[in-house]
């Protein structure tokens, strides 16, 4: 059996003439935000990645197929679903395709189809990693797994700091995944871009992340790559973070329910300020993917 996405034709043009393609996760549309703001935080990814030379290509899974490359109506329908939607990591795309369900791809899931449609770059807020509290509970997002094993660079804010990004870092560094830092020598933590464990290298120029990627693809043909970008205006909401992860816990939610039930508490408690952050900083993100996807096509 033989599963082949459903490419846009836009996408399948730039992948075929080779020019730079940025892919974008649907989660961020489900379950990110709230009141359906994710839906704006999508169009203006794309926006940005066009701004910037490339061609974005939005992915989920809709009516049985893997979508590379979603139209606005399409893009709505996971904006529609919200919560209801499946949050599809590499694990799920198989029992969703034949349950024709409403996927939202997550980090992971994401670069699973990256990894068939042969697309290099990729754009999202901030990765999954180690829970707190991983000891007793083993949570740890498949996310890293997948990065570890894809040939594909992935801009972010870093991990999300609800997580335990020092975990999450060692973890990285365990799978032998580079951890390239944009102008900035520590680890971003999400919502602010100090206090994190140190990268593995600091970079300072798309050609040079460009270069990079190069290099270690040719080291290391199925290896994922991790730059992390700081928030411009970021804020230090660890104390919301810590009361959002106990309270979560407290009442019960376990697996990919966590993520999602954290932003919204951390969204109340800040009076909408997180929400603020994580717009801005998706977007950036995507401007920043685009951009070194434009540098290393330039450089074939």
């Amino acid at each position: 059996m033989t599963i082949t996405p459903q490419v846009a034709d836009e996408v399948a043009a730039a992948l075929a003439d080779g020019r730079p393609v940025v892919a974008l996760e649907t989660t961020l549309v489900s379950h990110g935000f709230s009141a359906g703001r994710g839906l704006a935080a999508a169009l203006e990814s794309e926006d940005r990645v066009r701004a910037a030379g490339a061609v974005p290509a939005t992915i989920g899974v809709l009516d049985g197929q893997l979508r590379v490359g979603l139209g606005r109506p399409d893009i709505e329908r996971f904006a529609e679903a919200g919560v209801t939607a499946r949050k599809v990591g590499a694990r799920d795309i198989a029992a969703c395709l034949v349950q024709r369900a409403v996927g939202s791809t997550t980090v992971g899931g994401t670069l699973a189809v990256c990894r068939l449609a042969g697309i290099s770059f990729m754009a999202t807020g901030g990765i999954g990693g180690v829970h707190r509290g991983f000891a007793e509970s083993l949570d740890i997002s498949a996310d890293l797994i997948q990065i570890a094993r894809t040939p594909v660079l992935v801009t972010c804010s870093g991990a999300k700091s609800i997580l335990d990004v020092p975990a999450t870092a060692e973890l990285l560094e365990t799978l032998a995944v580079p951890v390239l830092g944009w102008r900035t020598s520590t680890l971003p933590l999400f919502y602010t871009a100090e206090g994190g464990p140190p990268v593995s290298a600091v970079v300072s120029s798309g050609d040079e992340v460009a270069q990079v990627a190069r290099a270690h693809w040719a080291l290391n043909p199925a290896g994922g790559i991790v730059l992390a970008r700081p928030p411009a205006d970021g804020l230090d909401l660890e104390d919301l973070i810590a009361r959002a992860v106990a309270t979560v816990t407290e009442r019960g939610v376990t697996g990919q329910a966590v993520t999602p039930a954290v932003l919204a508490l951390v969204e109340e408690l800040s009076g909408g300020a997180s929400v603020t952050v994580n717009r801005a900083l998706i977007a950036d993100n995507a401007a920043l993917a685009a951009e070194v996807a434009v540098a290393y096509q330039a450089t074939r």
